[in-house]
């Protein structure tokens, strides 16, 4: 039986799209683990989470700028499996028993550092899917209106993204816990701060990556 030169043919795909959400990916599900950290940055205090999330913005951010919004948009949904999977997976493997040859120091540092509240899980999850897809409606948009200063336009969709997921996560997570006023201040500054210095010049790296990977024969 032949075949048509269209089922003969191999797939066509985008090298920088595959790369981009294998990386994009990573990026969700090692943001929670990481955020068990707190790091001092000078004055400030953030959790190192925050640098897999900066990743997060700039990847899907180079991915709009090369293949358009709604690519960017599918690629932020899709970052919903990885997320949610994850999350189930870490509440089966705390619910099951561990080896009697594991130590005890081991087994409570695992357990406190990838346990978690259903609302802090919640959060992650709201948090992660607004603050992605107002990062590349706001980017998106501003490419429109001007369509060059490619670190301003990251820049700013960087920040304003961050501080809606710091509201977001913050809130959900901790409102009447405890008092979160200086919690989302403190956050908020910090991630604004790293927004506006690493988002400009490493979106130029991504974008540059993206069209070379999409160059390669």
């Amino acid at each position: 039986m032949s075949t048509s030169p269209a089922e003969q043919a191999p797939p066509v795909y985008s090298r920088s799209l595959f790369w981009f959400a294998i990386f994009y990916g990573g990026m969700v599900c090692i943001a929670g683990v990481l955020g068990n950290k707190q790091v001092a940055l000078g004055p400030l205090a953030v959790e190192a989470g925050i640098f897999a999330f900066l990743f997060l913005v700039i990847t899907s951010s180079a991915v709009a700028e090369l293949h358009g919004r709604a690519t960017a948009n599918r690629l932020v949904l899709v970052g919903f499996v990885p997320l949610i999977f994850s999350i189930l997976l870490t509440m089966v493997v705390l619910a099951v028993p561990a080896s009697k040859d594991m130590a005890p120091d081991r087994l409570a540092a695992f357990d406190m550092m990838m346990g978690g509240t259903p609302r802090i899980w919640i959060a992650g999850i709201v948090a992660y899917g607004i603050s992605q897809m107002l990062n590349v409606g706001i980017f998106s948009k501003l490419k429109g209106q001007s369509g060059k200063l490619l670190w301003l336009r990251a820049g700013i969709a960087s920040v304003l993204s961050q501080i809606v997921d710091t509201l977001l996560f913050i809130s959900i997570a901790f409102y009447n816990v405890f008092p979160i006023g200086e919690l989302l201040m403190g956050q908020m500054l910090a991630k604004v701060v790293l927004s506006i210095v690493l988002v400009p010049p490493l979106i130029y790296v991504f974008v540059a990556l993206g069209r070379r990977l999409d160059a390669v024969k």
